[in-house]
C-alpha cells in the first residue's frame, strides 16, 4: 500500500491547541468535542475554527467524552472521564466557559485515586455509561441511580478501551494491553466469551510491538473491528446480523472461525470507526488514515478486506484520536512542537 496515493479526504481546517489533544468525538448534530491533557475541553461549530463553548480546570487529563443525545435539538449534555472519575456537564447553558463546579454529576469510579480512567461509552438506550481503568478494570454506572458496578474479571494489564453491543441490551466488549478482547454481561458481572490476540499472523518483519488492544468499534449490524498496537486491523463478523440472518442467543463476534485480519501498519493502529457496516476508517500513530472495505460474499475463506490508503495528516506528529460525523472526520494529537492540533478532513 503506498502512501503516495491521492488523498480522497480533504483537509477542510486545523485547530491549534495549546495542550495535547487527548480524545476526541462529536455530538449528535456535528459539534465536535476535544479534550485535553490539561484537562480542558472545546466545542467547534462545523467548518469553523472558533471555540463556541468550552470547560476547564478539571484537574487531570481528559482521557475520554461521550456526547449523549437530547431529546430536542440542543446541544444535549456530555460525560467526561478524568482521573479517577466521570463528569457530566449541561453544555445547553449560558456558561460560555464552565468548569469542576458547574458539573451536573461527579462519579468516583476508580477503586483509588490513582486508578486512571482510560475511555467511557454510553449505550444505545443512554442509561448506562461503561468505563475502562489503567488497573485492567472494567465497570458500568447505572446512570439513573449513578451506581457503579465493577466486572469480576478484568483485563490483566491496562484496559483501553470499551463499547456496547447493539441489541443486547447488557452487553459490551473491552480491549486491552493484555492483548485481550473480553465480552461481558455486565449485569451479570461475568464473561460470556474472550480472544487473544497473541496469535495473529506475522509478517516477513518483526514487529516491535505487542497486539496491545488500542481501540474498538462495533457496527449497528454487530460486527466488531479492533486496531492493534503492532499494526493490525482485526474484524469480528460472528455477531453481525448481516452474515448470520438468525438472532443466536449468545452474540458470537469473537468467534476465530468468523473473523479475519490484515496488517495495516509497521506501527501501532490507535484509533478506528464503523463508517457504515461495511467500511472502517482506521488511523496510525504517525497519521496515516485507511479506508477498508468488507466484502463478505460467499464462504468465510472468500472474505476480503480492501484497503484503500485516504489521508496522511499534515501537520499532527502523532495521533491519539479520530471522530468521525456524516462526511467529517477529525483527528487530533500534538505537533512536533509538542502543540495540541486537530485537523479535520472532508470527504464525498
Amino acid at each position: 500500500m503506498s502512501h503516495a496515493h491521492t488523498p480522497a479526504y480533504a483537509l477542510q481546517h486545523t485547530l491549534l491547541i495549546p495542550a495535547h489533544v487527548s480524545t476526541s468525538t462529536y455530538t449528535h448534530n456535528g459539534i465536535l468535542i476535544l479534550g485535553s491533557d490539561d484537562g480542558s475541553l472545546r466545542l467547534y461549530c462545523p467548518s469553523d475554527t472558533k471555540v463556541v463553548r468550552a470547560i476547564r480546570g478539571l484537574g487531570s487529563e481528559v482521557s475520554s467524552v461521550t456526547a449523549v443525545t437530547p431529546k430536542d435539538s440542543g446541544f444535549g449534555h456530555i460525560w467526561v472521564a478524568c482521573g479517577s472519575s466521570v463528569k457530566s456537564f449541561n453544555l445547553d447553558t449560558q456558561q460560555l466557559i464552565q468548569s469542576n463546579e458547574h458539573a451536573l454529576t461527579i462519579i468516583n469510579v476508580g477503586e483509588n485515586e490513582g486508578d486512571v480512567t482510560n475511555e467511557i461509552s454510553v449505550s444505545e438506550n443512554q442509561k448506562t455509561l461503561a468505563f475502562t481503568m489503567d488497573s485492567g478494570g472494567v465497570g458500568v454506572v447505572d446512570l439513573a441511580t449513578k451506581s457503579v458496578r465493577r466486572m469480576k474479571t478484568q483485563h490483566n494489564s491496562i484496559c483501553a478501551t470499551v463499547r456496547f453491543i447493539p441489541d443486547r441490551p447488557s452487553e459490551l466488549i473491552s480491549g486491552g494491553y493484555d492483548n485481550t478482547l473480553l465480552h461481558f454481561d455486565f449485569r451479570q458481572g461475568t464473561v460470556l466469551s474472550r480472544r487473544a490476540f497473541n496469535s495473529l499472523p506475522q509478517s516477513d518483519a518483526v514487529s516491535l510491538s505487542p497486539p496491545f488492544v488500542l481501540c474498538l468499534s462495533v457496527s449497528s449490524t454487530g460486527a466488531i473491528a479492533a486496531g492493534t498496537a503492532d499494526g493490525y486491523l482485526w474484524i469480528g463478523l460472528g455477531g453481525d446480523k448481516r452474515v448470520s440472518a438468525k438472532k443466536t442467543r449468545k452474540w458470537g463476534g469473537l468467534r476465530e472461525d468468523m473473523s479475519l485480519s490484515t496488517k495495516i501498519a509497521d506501527g501501532p493502529v490507535v484509533a478506528l470507526a464503523f463508517l457504515d457496516p461495511t467500511a472502517i476508517l482506521t488511523c496510525t500513530l504517525l497519521g496515516a488514515i485507511f479506508r477498508h472495505t468488507l466484502s463478505t460474499e460467499g464462504n468465510t475463506e472468500d472474505w476480503r478486506i480492501e484497503s484503500i490508503p485516504v489521508a496522511q495528516t499534515q501537520f499532527i506528529a502523532k495521533v491519539n484520536t479520530l471522530a468521525v460525523h456524516s462526511n467529517s472526520v477529525a483527528v487530533g494529537g500534538f505537533r512536533e512542537d509538542g502543540k495540541g492540533l486537530a485537523e479535520v478532513y472532508q470527504y464525498r
